[in-house]
């Protein structure tokens, strides 16, 4: 049998998103526990995360939802990594309230962002063992949210992640 590199390439793209889903939800997180979700979008679902970035683009005005939106188009997948935002009990202050029941519902608990930011890093690790192009991207990752993609969570990111003989989301 003959693979062609061409013609497998979105398949492999996608084998290096799950094993980036691997590596996001096996990151340390603050007191062993997981809060994060992870989900990987392709084909058509990547166009509907486009539209709401053109959206965003129309009801904010800011030029990076549009770069972005487009950008994104040149994926084979995204990952996108939430977090469900629920205080640790610490009582430690670094979110700005004394206790934790003192922090208000919509505030994020310190340790929430921090877990995302830590599963980005072990996703966008992995993707450079496997040479898969990638780029972070919060505008990608509020169009998520606004899709509830992750019902429950907030601190959405998003990483479209490509294959390509010159990375997309390079010198955009």
């Amino acid at each position: 049998m003959i693979i062609d590199e061409r013609t497998s390439r979105s398949e492999r793209v996608i084998s290096a998103g799950m094993m980036m889903m691997t590596a996001a939800r096996t990151a340390p997180k603050a007191k062993g526990l997981d809060l994060l979700e992870c989900c990987l979008l392709t084909g058509d679902d990547i166009r509907k995360l486009s539209d709401v970035m053109l959206q965003l683009h129309e009801e904010t005005g800011r030029p990076v939802y549009k770069r972005d939106g487009g950008n994104i188009l040149s994926a084979d997948a995204v990952l996108v990594i939430a977090a469900h935002n629920r205080p640790l009990g610490l009582n430690c202050g670094h979110c700005g309230y004394p206790a934790c029941g003192d922090k208000p519902a919509q505030a994020p608990c310190a340790y929430c962002p921090t877990d995302v930011g830590i599963a980005i890093g072990s996703a966008v690790a992995t993707a450079a063992d496997l040479r898969v192009d990638t780029r972070v991207m919060f505008s990608a990752g509020m169009a998520a949210e606004r899709m509830n993609l992750l019902p429950g969570c907030t601190q959405y990111f998003a990483i479209p992640i490509s294959a390509s003989s010159k990375s997309p989301f390079f010198d955009r």
